[in-house]
């Protein structure tokens, strides 16, 4: 268990110094070449954001801006001239007046300013105990609703923030940014530095970090991913099920196997779309010709409701499999189970890289509780009947 944690720790603390050699060997996509090759390897097309609106926050955000716009007394440009002012005085800046700040930026020269008040504020305070208001992600979320990542990223890796930034959320935020535009060698940097400084990665920073190595694709980038299961796994801490799907995927792309058959039996509910279509992969890819065949025929033969959506599977798994199959005795069973998957539209154009940088749609708020009343509003009275009611 300590050689595990070991090795886990020497692996992840490289993440910031090896960033570059691992871009060096970037693919391209998932399953391009592996009819050819036998090797998973790349086209990857997708870069959809991995949190959902529920950890990002922003619209509630972009609401709390407006509000604060809408109260706020004077002009924005006359505050900013003035906070700009007090910089250059090397006036102390006060809490409320960095959070009003941060909650007037408009556009990329307010957050240059945002970004000295920060720095001002964090080197006046940093000997301070932190109060109970984060600024972090704030300022991550006006980063995003800009598109400024870059600066996000610097801000985050700056050793003289150090302190600042204290919360796993900021980080979150700031990989997200980054792994939407494919910046993934800097998105590893704020790993690095997330790690170096101590803050615990939680459920969504698993999901971030071992989307990026899947991204990367390279034998560096796996065994830093499979240390990092490995690691939270010996400390039995919680793995998403998103985050074993990538680590998954990108066993399947190092022509892994056996882990990858390791990985996925860890995943504790497997009846996703995702997780089907990258169990049918492995079965083909393991030569179990007849499972994968077996699992594509008990979801054409699903009894359920029409209003019940059935299991789908991707043209691209379904063309690993009739590839593999080919000239061999299932050949004919492939074709008439594909046939009736595409008559039943149970075939998708999805690649399973779609699949896997699915947004999620994040927890549905609870409809209100209605209480019924029992008080006449007009006469204070009690009401005998619902039917009463005004």
């Amino acid at each position: 268990m300590c050689m595990v944690q070991s090795v886990g720790t020497m692996a992840l603390a490289r993440i910031s110094t090896c960033c570059r050699s691992l871009v060096r060997e970037h693919s391209k996509g998932l399953f391009c070449g592996v009819l050819q090759t036998g090797l998973i390897g790349g086209c990857i097309v997708a870069k959809r954001h991995l949190l959902s609106e529920d950890i990002i926050k922003l619209q509630d955000f972009q609401q709390r801006k407006l509000a604060v716009a809408h109260l706020a007394y004077g002009s924005k440009g006359n505050y900013f001239e003035l906070f700009n002012q007090k910089l250059q005085r090397n006036e102390l800046i006060l809490r409320d007046e960095l959070k009003l700040l941060l909650h007037l930026c408009q556009s990329a020269d307010d957050m240059v300013i945002a970004k000295d008040a920060i720095h001002r504020y964090h080197e006046e305070n940093k000997n301070l105990l932190p109060g109970d208001f984060k600024f972090g992600p704030l300022f991550m979320r006006q980063c995003y609703e800009l598109g400024m990542e870059d600066l996000a990223a610097a801000t985050l890796t700056d050793k003289n923030m150090r302190g600042f930034f204290s919360d796993a959320t900021s980080f979150n935020i700031a990989i997200d940014m980054l792994f939407t535009k494919g910046s993934y060698e800097d998105a590893l940097e704020v790993l690095g530095t997330m790690r170096s400084q101590g803050i615990t990665f939680n459920k969504d920073t698993l999901i971030l970090a071992s989307g990026t190595f899947y991204k990367l694709n390279t034998a560096e980038s796996y065994r830093i991913c499979t240390a990092l299961i490995e690691e939270g796994q010996t400390k039995g801490n919680f793995i998403p099920r998103h985050a074993y799907c990538f680590a998954v995927a990108l066993a399947l792309r190092q022509n892994d196997i056996k882990k990858a058959q390791s990985l996925y039996s860890q995943i504790m509910n497997t009846d996703s779309r995702l997780c089907q279509n990258i169990k049918v992969v492995l079965r083909v890819l393991s030569g179990a010709l007849t499972d994968a065949v077996s699992i594509l025929s008990a979801a054409m033969l699903s009894k359920s409701p029409s209003f019940v959506k059935r299991p789908e599977f991707s043209q691209e798994v379904i063309d690993i499999l009739r590839s593999q199959s080919e000239d061999g005795p299932l050949m004919m069973k492939v074709e008439q189970i594909v046939t009736q998957l595409e008559r039943a539209n149970q075939v998708t154009q999805q690649t399973l890289d779609d699949m896997l940088c699915h947004t999620p749609s994040g927890k549905r708020k609870p409809a209100p509780i209605t209480v019924e009343r029992r008080i006449s509003r007009r006469t204070l009275k009690p009401l005998h009947s619902t039917l009463l009611l005004e």
